[in-house]
């Protein structure tokens, strides 16, 4: 008997993937929970493992089909024999069996055209142009019956999706011989859905603000052997600025929050993104409780999800639910740039390179360590005074570290 190979659930509002590659061919050998195929959602890569040992009978779904929750992979046949080739057709019987005293009755939403359609409810299908198949008979034996399909004729239907223009004919590319065309990625294109979206759905500002690192540097400097000694891992910046937006998120709970509907959505709990480059694309997994952490709890947990996502093992889970973004495109030499919110969530924090800039300090030009910071905001549910009080309180924490400490 085969082993059906299916869709498995996908995690919340993901309901559809690519097939991504196969790890086993058809013929091929499988054990019980040994990976057999590759799905790739707009979140995440997973794999789909053996509920059965056997052999990989069929392949269904090739690579680069979409699929959904549920639908049908391949099959595993019992033992390491010969996968059973897929039948055209299912061949004519040699000798029929003898049929039993009582028909059965034709299946529920595909009766036959003749006798599982009474006579009425076929005039009133043709008249309409209704295919009496795909009409779910109530009456004796599954029937068709009229009012079967009149019940049919006064279902709304679904709207039609509207037509894609259709693409211009441009000839053949000029250079086409020295192009490449390769399919987007689910991720890719999910990450391009989300930013269109966005800018399409938020009222989408943008405030910057400068930060002197001198302190935060020289604190970094003092502690980060003895830090590490005592935690084992290294002491970044980013614990630092992931405390300081805390702060200020609990002074500013407008930035914490999202829209659902006509409501505002405030979250007392702080799940902050951390945004992630990885060579699939941006990924933005998720520190859980980051107040409720050490520094080292913050630097730990943002190293294993690092890795994790440059690893492709990341779960629905940690990429899911976060109240505040952060992103550092300084690490790729950014000097200023104005983040995209990750939706539904109102607000957004990109940091940049620190350069040494000469400044006025209490009235005389000195060479500081400055960073540009952003906060990039829905305006529909924070004002101007709101995010220029974040961004200040934020920089506030991180020219005084010890501010973090004391919440003040």
């Amino acid at each position: 008997m085969a082993t059906e190979i299916k869709v498995p659930a996908l995690g919340e509002s993901v309901t559809e993937a690519t097939v991504a590659r196969w790890l086993k061919k058809v013929g091929e050998a499988v054990q019980v929970d040994e990976p057999l195929v590759e799905l790739e959602t707009d979140k995440v890569t997973l794999e789909v493992n053996a509920t059965a040992a056997g052999t990989l009978a069929e392949i269904v779904a090739d690579e680069g089909a979409n699929v959904t929750i549920g639908a049908l992979l391949g099959s595993i046949a019992e033992g390491a024999g010969a996968p059973a080739a897929k039948p055209a057709a299912a061949p004519a019987p040699a000798a029929a069996p003898a049929a039993p005293a009582v028909a059965a009755p034709a299946a529920a939403g595909a009766p036959s055209a003749g006798a599982g359609v009474m006579p009425a409810a076929r005039k009133l299908a043709e008249d309409n142009k209704v295919d009496t198949a795909a009409i779910a008979g109530t009456g004796k034996d599954g029937r068709v019956t009229k009012g079967d399909v009149i019940q049919h004729l006064e279902q709304p239907k679904p709207a039609a999706p509207a037509p894609r223009p259709a693409p211009v004919a441009t000839g053949p590319r000029a250079r086409a011989d020295r192009e490449e065309r390769v399919r987007m990625t689910r991720l890719r294109q999910r990450i391009a859905e989300r930013l269109k979206e966005a800018q399409s759905t938020a009222a989408m500002l943008t405030t910057f603000n400068e930060v002197d690192m001198t302190n935060v540097i020289a604190m970094r400097n003092q502690l980060k052997d003895s830090f590490e000694k005592r935690h084992g891992v290294k002491l970044g910046f980013m614990s630092f600025f992931v405390k300081a937006c805390i702060v200020a998120l609990k002074e500013i709970p407008a930035v914490n929050a999202e829209i659902d509907g006509t409501d505002l959505v405030y979250k007392n709990y702080y799940d902050i993104g951390v945004a992630v480059g990885t060579p699939q694309g941006l990924v933005v997994p998720v520190v859980r409780d980051a107040d409720e952490l050490s520094f080292a709890g913050v630097e730990k947990k943002i190293g294993e999800l690092g890795k994790k996502a440059r690893d492709g093992k990341l779960s629905l889970d940690e990429l899911s639910g976060g109240t505040f973004t952060i992103s550092n495109g300084g690490v790729y030499g950014s000097l200023m740039s104005t983040p995209i919110l990750n939706t539904p969530q109102s607000g957004i924090l990109g940091m940049h390179k620190t350069m040494d800039r000469a400044v006025v300090v209490n009235g005389k030009v000195e060479v500081r360590p400055m960073m540009y910071l952003a906060l990039s905001y829905d305006h529909r549910i924070i004002d101007g005074r709101e995010a220029v009080t974040f961004l200040v309180r934020v920089k506030e924490c991180i020219e005084n570290p010890e501010r973090i400490l004391l919440e003040a």
